[in-house]
């Protein structure tokens, strides 16, 4: 049987929710050339606080987790069903870790479905999001990953959504889609070392750019979900999208078992790095 691709998205700004662009058209593309999965575990930047807990009610609701953009974004609701089935087996996989399950407070942040609303317009996949436990190492999000590939086996797509590069201290206005010489170093350095060695991800931290490029770890956990599912299965990790946001933002996402399926598509605006035609370069 095969596996359920699983993906880290950079996601970047909420009004990529509105727009139509390079990264969001080659969203779109992932949910139109990828077996869709039966449902969807979402690991969002926006989640992030003292505990492990995984969303486990019937209908999560539509969280707006920003101020002072336009009301057509707080209008957006991204209506698909939760799985407290699913919620249940995730707790069972992550043993001897604690993790709650909450029926009744949080949903899906903008993380998760600033992305789905491309890729799975209709909302029609279950969706239940994991939180980023705050008091715990960098680590433990590394190994929670190798213990959720098992969902790959059983149709649930593993989808981290977060930026390798995101300093929000440091955005340059007048790069609205390019990335600073520090940016593009660590964001590279990442790459290198998620297709050659994901094993190894926290060395990560030992880059000389890190810490302007990781100020927080919110952001930057998501990708070691992915990271740890590759080093659990010994799968190769694929880049599927490519680019920068104000200077500090990377907008670069991966791929498991996900690469072969977009190259097929002849209008995927996917960039991928290697063997695209020109006339399949651009979206």
């Amino acid at each position: 049987m095969a596996r359920t691709p699983a993906l880290f998205i950079g996601h970047g700004s909420p009004m990529n929710t509105l727009e139509s662009n390079g990264y969001t058209q080659g969203w779109a593309a992932i949910g139109r050339n990828l077996p869709k999965p039966r449902a969807i575990l979402a690991i969002s930047a926006h989640w992030y606080f003292g505990a492990t807990a995984v969303t486990a009610m019937a209908q999560p609701r539509t969280i707006h987790d920003f101020y002072g953009f336009p009301q057509e974004l707080f209008d957006v609701e991204y209506p698909a069903a939760g799985d407290p089935e699913l919620a249940g087996r995730i707790q069972e996989l992550v043993k001897p870790e604690w993790m709650g399950l909450d029926r009744d407070q949080w949903g899906l942040d903008h993380g998760t479905w600033s992305v789905l609303k491309h890729m799975y317009p209709d909302a029609d996949v279950p969706v239940v999001q994991l939180s980023l436990n705050a008091t715990r190492p960098i680590e433990y999000h590394f190994e929670l990953g190798r213990k959720l590939a098992k969902l790959r086996e059983e149709g649930v797509m593993v989808l981290g959504s977060g930026n390798v590069v995101h300093n929000l201290r440091r955005v340059e206005w007048d790069k609205p889609d390019s990335g600073t010489e520090w940016g593009r170093r660590f964001d590279d350095a990442a790459g290198e070392q998620l297709r050659n060695a994901p094993e190894d991800i926290l060395q990560l931290r030992e880059h000389p750019d890190y810490a302007m490029a990781v100020p927080t770890p919110d952001h930057f956990l998501p990708l070691l979900y992915l990271a740890g599912i590759a080093a659990e299965e010994g799968s190769k990790v694929e880049t599927l999208l490519e680019g920068h946001a104000l200077g500090s933002i990377s907008m670069t996402s991966y791929g498991i078992d996900a690469h072969v399926s977009l190259a097929k598509d002849p209008h995927c605006a996917a960039q991928l790095p290697e063997g695209v035609p020109p006339d399949q370069s651009n979206i």
